[in-house]
C-alpha cells in the first residue's frame, strides 16, 4: 500500500468518525426518549434508562454502519475533491477505478471492525442492558414486563414465562397440556419458580385446573415439581431479542427452537442480516465514488451530504421494511436479507465502471 492509498484511507476514516459522531448521538437521543416512557416512581429510574441507552451505543453504531459508510465516504472524498487533492492523485496516475478499489478497501476495514465490535462488544453490552432493565422492571411493585415473554413447546405441552426477576428466576409461569384430540387436559399457573441444576423447576403458589369427563377440578398448592422444557439454553439468553444475539448464540438458539418445534424464522433473519450488512456497507461506500466525481468542480459539499442523508435514510428504512416483510410473509431468509444488498452493490459497481470510462 503506497502513501497515496494510506492518505486516502485515513481521510475516509476521518469521514466515518465524523458521520458516526453525528448519527449515533442523534439516534441515541430518540432511544433515550423512548426509554423514558418506561420510567416510573420507585421502579425504572431515568438514571438507569440513561445507562441502558449508553450500553446500547455500540449496537447503534453497528445498525447505522451502512449509513455511516455513505456519509463518511462523502465527507472524506468530498474534502479531498474540494481541495483538489483527488485531481492531483489522478494526475499522478490514479484512475477512478483505482480510487474505488482503495475506497472499497477502507469499506472492508470498516466491515471487519464492525463485525468484531458486533460479536464481542455490542451483543454482550446490549444483553447486559436488557437484563438490567428487565430486572428493574421485575422488582417494581405490581409491574410485570411481558415484552420479552418466553414460550416453549414439548409435544402437547406449551409453557410461557412472563418475566425473570433480578436473580433470573421465572415469574408468572403458565403451563398448558393438551390431549391427543387437542382438548385441554390441565392448566397450571405459578406465581414464580426456583430453577434447579438438573432441569427441575420448583413452582411456587400454584393453581392447577384439570378436566376429566367434562368436569373441571381446581387445586391450589404451595409448591409443585415440574420437569422444565427450557433445558438446552439459559433463561437469561432466551429472554433476549434476536438483534442482541451474537452469531454463535444465534446458531445455538436456532437449533434449540428447531429441536423444540418452535418457529425460528425471526432468528434466522437476524443471523443472515449479520451477513447481509457487510455487503450493504461495501455497496454504500462504493456509492460515494459517483457522488464525488459526478461534478468535481461543484463546491457544494453540503448539497451532496443532503442527498447522501436522503439516500442513506431511504436505504436504512427500506432494508428494515424488507426484513420485516420477510418475517411477516415467511419469505425465503437468504432472498430477503442478501438480495437487496447484492443488488445495491451491483448498481454501485456499474456506476463506478461508467464514471471510470467517462473520465
Amino acid at each position: 500500500m503506497n502513501i497515496f492509498s494510506r492518505y486516502l484511507i485515513r481521510n475516509l476514516f476521518i469521514g466515518f468518525a465524523a458521520a458516526a459522531a453525528l448519527l449515533v448521538p442523534l439516534f441515541t437521543t430518540f432511544d433515550f426518549i423512548n426509554e423514558l416512557e418506561d420510567v416510573s416512581a420507585g421502579g425504572y429510574r431515568w438514571t438507569q434508562a440513561l445507562l441502558v441507552v449508553i450500553m446500547r451505543l455500540p449496537r447503534w453504531f453497528i445498525d447505522l454502519g451502512p449509513f455511516i459508510a455513505l456519509l463518511g465516504g462523502i465527507v472524506g472524498l468530498g474534502q479531498l475533491s474540494k481541495s483538489q487533492e483527488l485531481t492531483a492523485m489522478r494526475t499522478a496516475g490514479f484512475s477512478i477505478f483505482s480510487i474505488a478499489r482503495i475506497v472499497l478497501c477502507s469499506g472492508l476495514m470498516l466491515t471487519l471492525a464492525s463485525g468484531v465490535l458486533d460479536e464481542w462488544v455490542a451483543s454482550p453490552l446490549q444483553q447486559r442492558a436488557l437484563q438490567l432493565k428487565n430486572a428493574t422492571l421485575a422488582q417494581a411493585e405490581h409491574t410485570v414486563n411481558t415484552s420479552n415473554a418466553l414460550w416453549a413447546r414439548r409435544d402437547n405441552e406449551f409453557v410461557t414465562v412472563n418475566a425473570l426477576d433480578e436473580q433470573n428466576q421465572p415469574i408468572g409461569i403458565e403451563i398448558f397440556h393438551y390431549k391427543p384430540d387437542l382438548s385441554l387436559d390441565y392448566y397450571i399457573y405459578a406465581e414464580k419458580a426456583t430453577v434447579q441444576d438438573n432441569g427441575i423447576w420448583i413452582l411456587h403458589d400454584v393453581n392447577q385446573k384439570n378436566w376429566a369427563n367434562g368436569k373441571e377440578a381446581v387445586e391450589s398448592k404451595d409448591s409443585l415439581q415440574w420437569q422444565s422444557i427450557f433445558t438446552d439454553t439459559s433463561l437469561k439468553e432466551l429472554s433476549m431479542p434476536s438483534d442482541s444475539f451474537s452469531i454463535k448464540q444465534l446458531n445455538h438458539y436456532i437449533r434449540y427452537l428447531q429441536n423444540t418445534g418452535q418457529p425460528s424464522l425471526e432468528f434466522k433473519l437476524a443471523l443472515w442480516q449479520k451477513l447481509g450488512r457487510p455487503i450493504l456497507i461495501m455497496a454504500m461506500i462504493l456509492l460515494t465514488v459517483p457522488f464525488t466525481f459526478s461534478n468535481p468542480r461543484a463546491p457544494g459539499l453540503g448539497s451532496r451530504l443532503a442527498i447522501g442523508v436522503i439516500i442513506g435514510l431511504f436505504t436504512y428504512i427500506s432494508y428494515k421494511i424488507i426484513v420485516n416483510l420477510g418475517l411477516l410473509l415467511a419469505l425465503n431468509v437468504q432472498l430477503t436479507t442478501l438480495v437487496p444488498p447484492i443488488l445495491l452493490l451491483i448498481i454501485a459497481l456499474v456506476l463506478v465502471y461508467r464514471f471510470d470510462k467517462q473520465h
